[in-house]
């Protein structure tokens, strides 16, 4: 070989190594490109699980009633742990058919990201258990799988002391190590945030491990993509959730808490009932006890709902001495709230306003509205304990009811009567 060809085979070998290295530095930044388009949401080093069951997973659950997001809440942990913390995660929701106001449940795994997640059924033993109001805790299951391992972060305007006190008064046979105590619904109204959001902030600072900024920078990628006039009040209801949650740990005395396995600690009764530790009588049926004939215990009837817990911090306030009895605002309630009876208005005897039945009143402030004389406003439901022309609905009232907290959410993302304009995403 001649010096003429070394030379051009060297030029080759330098030209194929010079195209090399510039198409890994095109790689590189398309790739660096790629990142800032995803929002930078890769990280360097994988997150390390503080503590994990016997199948190497860290298990959140989430128990709410519809419409105060859990759902959304679930989705976007499920993408937190995928997308900014390199873990491998599955995430997904029970509800009913109806949505809003049924119980709502979500549930998220994460575990490294070298592992698979084999596992597709309910988490039942809770790392970290978000409660996103406090009427469901004796209604429904809602701790069960509690153990001592378990972060329990519940939206309630009670302290932590007073609220396990309240916890081991309803319920028995459950665990924690740690209470986490918010008004998620006070911060929310104070931020024009969603109590998912709130909670969400909140969630992050139970589990001890969870960035502060990851989570707002999935707001901004999820919610701010969606609702971009929202951004800003959702990243402050995170903020806030994170910093006003107020935390007790776990005393070591054991006899000042129960962590007896639920499984183990529930008793079944002759009738098919045992007492679970959610306080509430759970219907174990089987081929010995079920009734025959498939025989429905519960007829289907709403007169017994108490839809207190779908109020999202507002009431309508009658005002008696400014109503003209025109009607209108029981024309405008989808709930038959407003009790009009045989009276007597400006010296003629007519149909008259004598109360709202607030068993019924779901919080959607249509009403307030409506009326053309300003005999209903809107008020803050806790300055309000007692309410004033407070009257249960006379015709549906049997002789003996005992109420059960229920019913469908007040934010109305139809046509609405209200000043602010309200989205899914909250309050613009």
């Amino acid at each position: 070989m001649n010096n003429w060809q070394k030379k051009r085979n060297t030029t080759n070998r330098n030209a194929d190594e010079s195209w090399k290295r510039d198409a890994a530095v095109r790689l590189k930044k398309d790739h660096v490109r790629k990142r800032m388009r995803m929002g930078d949401f890769l990280v360097k080093e994988q997150c390390i699980l503080p503590v994990v069951n016997e199948n190497g997973y860290y298990e959140i659950r989430l128990e709410s009633i519809g419409g105060l997001g859990a759902n959304l809440c679930g989705k976007m942990l499920g993408e937190l742990g995928a997308l900014y913390m390199s873990l491998n995660s599955s995430s997904f929701s029970s509800y009913g058919s109806e949505k809003r106001g049924s119980p709502v449940k979500a549930y998220v795994r994460w575990c490294r990201e070298d592992e698979p997640i084999r596992v597709n059924s309910p988490v039942t033993a809770p790392h970290l258990l978000g409660i996103f109001h406090e009427a469901l805790i004796g209604k429904y299951p809602v701790l069960d799988g509690a153990a001592e391992q378990t972060a329990i972060v519940l939206n309630t305007p009670l302290s932590p002391e007073e609220e396990e006190k309240n916890l081991m008064e309803s319920c028995d046979g459950f665990g924690y190590s740690a209470i986490y105590c918010l008004d998620a619904l006070k911060i929310a109204m104070d931020c024009k945030s969603r109590i998912n959001m709130v909670m969400l902030g909140a969630l992050a600072k139970a589990s001890g491990f969870i960035e502060l900024e990851l989570v707002e920078k999935l707001c901004r990628e999820t919610i701010g993509q969606k609702y971009p006039a929202l951004i800003e009040q959702n990243v402050e209801g995170i903020r806030q959730g994170y910093s006003q949650v107020k935390c007790m740990e776990r005393k070591t005395d054991s006899s000042t808490n129960s962590s007896t396995d639920s499984s183990t600690n529930s008793k079944v009764k002759a009738d098919g009932k045992g007492d679970g530790p959610s306080g509430k009588e759970k219907f174990v049926w089987g081929y010995k006890n079920a009734p025959i004939g498939g025989v429905n215990p519960r007829i289907g009837s709403n007169v017994s709902n108490d839809l207190s817990p779908s109020r999202e911090g507002y009431i309508p306030v009658f005002l008696q001495e400014k109503c003209i009895n025109c009607g209108l605002c029981d024309s405008t309630c989808p709930d038959m709230v407003f009790q009009f009876e045989p009276g007597t208005y400006k010296g003629k005897e007519s149909m008259v306003n004598a109360g709202l039945d607030y068993y019924h009143c779901k919080g959607c402030l249509r009403c307030v509205e409506v009326c053309p004389t300003g005999a209903l406003v809107r008020g803050l439901e806790k300055d309000y304990p007692d309410k004033p022309w407070f009257m249960p609905n006379q015709d549906l009232l049997p002789d003996a009811i005992q109420y059960e907290k229920s019913g469908p959410n007040s934010w109305i993302t139809s046509d609405s009567y209200m000043d602010e304009k309200r989205v899914d995403g909250g309050v613009v």
